[in-house]
């Protein structure tokens, strides 16, 4: 990781978007597949921003955007360890957010819902081969299968990056220490 920092130098925008995740039993998950989740989906934020933040705290600009996920706040039963992981970034966007303040840094997590992601995309298309049914059957199939999103179907990963160029930008300077959703409506709670 140092020898990255060092490479890419003085950053002002940080996008923490590096994240796995896999359908596992709670019972059969390790300690390694623990710290394999652990590792990517929250310590690969921890090491960047820390490694990041001061240059943008010494010049008193700078956006962090990290790519969360709603599984942070409704954690699935399938799904412990990535959650866990995801709950953990949402934490770290709001205790790093207290280091910015009288700046105009700011640091924000971003709460995706069910995004057609390429790893998405790859486990609907594992599925298909499997069990040969149309890929567009597996992922309709998924889609109905998640009663709570208002979008009934997929996140697209450009909708995610609409708010991250958001958050990017100028035009978010009051939104700080913030978990903002670009879900579909699958988080049922109102904040």
């Amino acid at each position: 990781m140092a020898s990255l920092l060092h490479k890419i130098g003085q950053v002002d925008i940080l996008v923490n978007s590096a994240g796995v995740f896999d359908l596992v039993d709670f019972l059969d998950a390790d300690d390694e597949s623990w710290q394999y989740y652990l590792d990517i989906d929250l310590m690969s934020a921890v090491r960047l921003s820390r490694g990041l933040l001061p240059g943008m705290l010494g010049p008193g600009w700078g956006r962090i955007a990290s790519i969360g996920s709603g599984s942070g706040v409704t954690v699935p039963a399938d799904r412990i360890p990535y959650g866990v992981a995801k709950a953990g970034m949402i934490a770290l966007g709001n205790g790093l957010a207290k280091l910015t303040r009288g700046t105009q840094v700011t640091v924000n997590t971003i709460l995706g819902g069910p995004t057609y992601s390429d790893g998405v995309a790859g486990v609907v298309e594992a599925i298909s081969r499997s069990q040969g049914i149309p890929a567009d059957d597996v992922k309709r199939s998924i889609e109905a299968a998640n009663t709570t999103s208002l979008l009934e179907r997929f996140v697209e990963p450009q909708e995610i990056a609409h708010l991250a160029t958001f958050l990017a930008s100028p035009l978010s300077s009051a939104t700080n220490g913030a978990a903002l959703r670009a879900d579909g409506g699958v988080l049922t709670s109102i904040l």
